[in-house]
């Protein structure tokens, strides 16, 4: 991408918990937090600016929360509102750029370089403008990060949360002085596991990085992650360089990969086979009506597991081919039962998750000897069509009326949190 392009991400502060304060202006100076205030153990979603600056975090636990900041207003969040304040937000951008990429529900890439023009080239009053249209239309303020590439702007938006505009420009010219210096966990995509892998290389800083010779890095990383780290040395030496040559592109552009569900679990409640299966078959049921849905078939089935006893806690994934693409639940649940069983240890779980990858399409269905692959398929699809037109609660098995049951909660949310 050449270095005249001019990128900026936008990111909306405490999203969730700004729309919730522009919704209620009795709330306007009272630390307010979004979450369940009826699970003392639920998790805090966002937390707007008056509520951080008395410890209050994303992800604590609400009771954690309300005891740090006694004030605190916790509500409950709408999943439903928020989406639709966050497309609302997408046209807004798109009155000033007709190159807007979203990057999740709260930051989206806008490709500002042909709309220079139509404000005298300066680039401050473009962000002015859309910063202003932002918060006039929605209550909630915008976070400007720029650069040459959505790389440099991606990570110039972690440092404009620190400017009082909200705005910092992240180019070529000032790399050395403005994002080498930084611990080299600020890196974008670099985890905890990541940094203690740097440390270990001796690397703390993004800047040891970037100044080192690619070669070197290669070398480094391999010592320390085996051969099959070049991809992944490249990549993040690209990073540090700001190097990256994708552009902005509107919509959702790539191929779905895989497809799946996952869900949270109250450790307590499923320490038994029996419960864990009830859940295991509905996140089954989700994944395959989705593949249906994308007219996908899945060869490798997967599952992720989180186990507690509530001092202790480990996760683990494993993975099957299937004989035949599938997207049929009966076939699936089979493979995903299979996995968990031969690998669960028999600690309680506190999450777990089913996914198919490998996708196919759906336009050749292998035929069997033995069973009316077919005619599944059409009932299948025919409870897919009831559900879509009238709900997910509309046909459920009676399983998940069983105590550990989840899917009529589930029925009731968006995202694991409700509408």
């Amino acid at each position: 991408m050449p270095k005249d392009r001019v990128i900026v991400l936008s990111d909306c502060q405490s999203f969730y918990a700004s729309v919730e304060k522009a919704a209620h202006p009795e709330y306007k100076d009272l630390p307010v937090a979004v979450g369940d205030p009826a699970r003392m153990n639920g998790i805090v979603l966002a937390a707007c600016p008056l509520a951080k600056a008395q410890g209050v975090t994303t992800a604590s636990r609400v009771g954690e929360a309300m005891t740090k900041c006694p004030g605190l207003v916790v509500i409950r969040p709408r999943m439903r509102t928020y989406i639709t304040v966050s497309l609302l937000i997408s046209q807004i951008y798109e009155r000033y750029t007709d190159m807007v990429e979203p990057f999740s529900i709260d930051e989206q890439f806008l490709d500002v370089t042909g709309s220079l023009n139509f404000f005298g080239g300066e680039l401050q009053k473009v962000i002015s403008a859309i910063q202003q249209h932002v918060m006039l239309s929605t209550g909630v303020w915008t976070r400007m990060g720029v650069g040459p590439t959505k790389i440099l702007a991606k990570m110039a938006n972690n440092l404009a949360k620190k400017q009082t505009g909200g705005v910092f420009r992240l180019g070529y010219d000032n790399l050395d002085e403005a994002l080498w210096p930084l611990p080299v966990h600020d890196m974008f995509m670099v985890g905890g596991r990541m940094t203690k892998n740097f440390f270990r290389m001796g690397i703390t800083t993004i800047g040891d990085i970037a100044r080192m010779e690619l070669g070197e890095f290669k070398r480094r990383m391999r010592m320390t992650m085996g051969k099959q780290s070049d991809i992944q040395a490249e990549y993040y030496w690209q990073t540090a360089r700001g190097i990256d040559p994708s552009p902005v592109v509107t919509g959702i552009r790539h191929q779905i990969k895989s497809v799946g569900h996952g869900k949270a679990l109250r450790w307590n409640l499923y320490t038994r086979l029996s419960d864990i299966e009830v859940v295991l078959l509905e996140l089954v049921i989700e994944v395959c009506q989705r593949a249906r849905r994308y007219r996908y078939m899945g060869s490798v089935v997967s599952i992720a597991v989180s186990e507690t006893d509530g001092n202790t806690s480990h996760s683990y994934s494993r993975q099957m081919t299937l004989p035949e693409p599938s997207f049929l639940t009966h076939e699936v649940a089979a493979a995903a039962y299979r996995l968990f069983v031969d690998h669960w240890t028999g600690m309680p779980l506190s999450r777990l998750a089913i996914s198919v990858s490998q996708l196919t399409d759906d336009s050749v269905m292998q035929l069997t000897l033995f069973d009316d692959r077919i005619r599944t398929y059409n009932k299948e699809r025919a409870i897919d069509q009831i559900k879509t037109r009238y709900g997910s609660r509309a046909l459920i098995r009676a399983s998940s009326l069983l105590e550990s049951g989840v899917a009529l909660e589930r029925a009731e949310q968006i995202g694991g949190h409700y509408k």
